[in-house]
């Protein structure tokens, strides 16, 4: 056995984090209209849009697809939302179960957010960042939600995935 987290088992881990927030959200949706402010969105739904939103459009580039227009990812519902990280997570694991899929290829991305120097980006690069995007913003909503006296119990520690012992 390697030491070496792989992506795959980070994959399992934020396809274990989307489904309880997932299943937090459909239990409680009340909370979608809770007031966010996280990176601009005006509340939990559109936070969510987000997460959900960037896996998708990390996972076209990826895979060399047509990419989702920023503008044309849904508002909603939750629903529609959890399809767009569905899609994105089928991606994934399509592209590390391929063994002829090269990791060390780049992508260059004119992404104005992006400084020049950091515009090309390796496969494997753009994978891992994708998916610690997601599970960052997770804890943040875990936070916002806790602090505002609404505990969600979310295990988002990696100590707690079941992708590996």
């Amino acid at each position: 056995m390697t030491p070496a987290i792989t992506l795959e088992e980070l994959r399992i881990w934020n396809e274990e984090s989307a489904n309880f927030w997932r299943a937090h959200l459909d239990a409680e949706p009340a909370l979608l209209e809770f007031p966010c402010g996280i990176g601009g969105s005006a509340n939990v739904l559109a936070f969510v849009a987000h997460i959900w939103g960037v896996e998708l459009r990390w996972g076209q580039r990826l895979a060399q697809l047509p990419v989702l227009a920023k503008e044309d990812v849904p508002t909603g519902p939750l629903a529609a939302l959890f399809a767009l990280h569905s899609e994105a997570s089928e991606i994934y694991r399509r592209l590390l179960a391929d063994p002829t899929h090269h990791w060390d290829l780049t992508l260059s991305l004119d992404l104005a957010w992006l400084p020049p120097q950091a515009r090309t980006l390796s496969h494997r690069k753009v994978l891992a960042h994708a998916l610690f995007h997601s599970q960052r913003h997770y804890a943040q909503l875990a936070t916002l939600l806790r602090t505002a006296g609404f505990p969600s119990d979310f295990g988002g520690d990696f100590l707690f995935t079941h992708a590996i012992r």
